[in-house]
């Protein structure tokens, strides 16, 4: 049976418990036997964490063991998926050089905070992204830095008007991100800083499609194009 693990916990601002909320019953609707822990410690117990399809890390900064971390990397490289977004998964352990690693990137900063900016999709073959045209969004707009390693499905440009750091203008970054780790499937997205961001429905999808890939599960699309929307709200008038 498929199952998932979703652990949230870390900075409250991230609004972990909020989107957690939004996922664990999302994923329940797909089939998935669900666990949702608040500890670290859920990573220590080997034997059920090697069973999970995917595990979805919600925990913005804090601190991890050695021996927590060990563990979840042990997980994904023998073949667990791992899937998650913004600050939940890349911006967790500032000192854990082999999580930032076994991710693929690790957030630096977010020049002028709330901002609004592009996501442009560069892959549109592939099935997280397929379907998806460019969209627009109004959050954090992350800086990171990203393994070179990894196949880049959406990107964002930095105008330079925000945050008082114009040298940074036309710097092209990474948003969207799957990679290998081991024998495991990692996604990752920028987006997502808080739960009003997952109503974007760009945003929602591509999390929702990056999950199932990580899990190893037919990517499903739930996506309604713009176009096709307005369509169906003419013809219910």
């Amino acid at each position: 049976m498929k199952s998932a693990l979703v652990v949230w916990g870390g900075w409250t601002g991230h609004e972990p418990e909020q989107c957690a909320a939004i996922v664990a019953p999302w994923l329940k609707s797909k089939g998935f036997d669900v666990t949702v822990s608040t500890s670290l410690d859920v990573y220590l117990d080997k034997e059920r964490l090697a069973k999970y399809s995917v595990i979805v890390p919600i925990w913005t900064m804090g601190q991890i063991t050695g021996e927590q971390s060990g563990a979840l990397q042990e997980a994904v490289r023998n073949g667990v998926g791992l899937a998650g977004w913004h600050g939940g998964m890349c911006d967790s352990f500032r000192q854990d050089t082999g999580y930032q690693f076994m991710t693929g990137g690790q957030w630096v900063h977010h020049p002028g905070g709330i901002v609004p900016y592009t996501v442009n999709i560069i892959d549109r073959k592939d099935p997280i992204t397929c379907g998806l045209a460019d969209f627009k969004m109004k959050s954090e707009q992350y800086y990171m830095h990203t393994d070179p390693g990894n196949e880049v499905l959406a990107t964002t440009t930095f105008s330079g008007r925000f945050g008082g750091i114009p040298w940074i203008k036309g710097t092209v970054m990474p948003a969207v991100w799957k990679r290998p780790y081991g024998k495991g499937r990692v996604f990752y997205t920028s987006l997502g800083h808080v739960a009003k961001d997952f109503e974007v429905p760009e945003t929602m999808e591509i999390v929702k499609r990056g999950i199932l890939w990580a899990a190893r599960q037919p990517v499903t699309v739930e996506y309604t194009s713009p176009r096709k929307r307005q369509a169906a709200r003419r013809s219910k008038r």
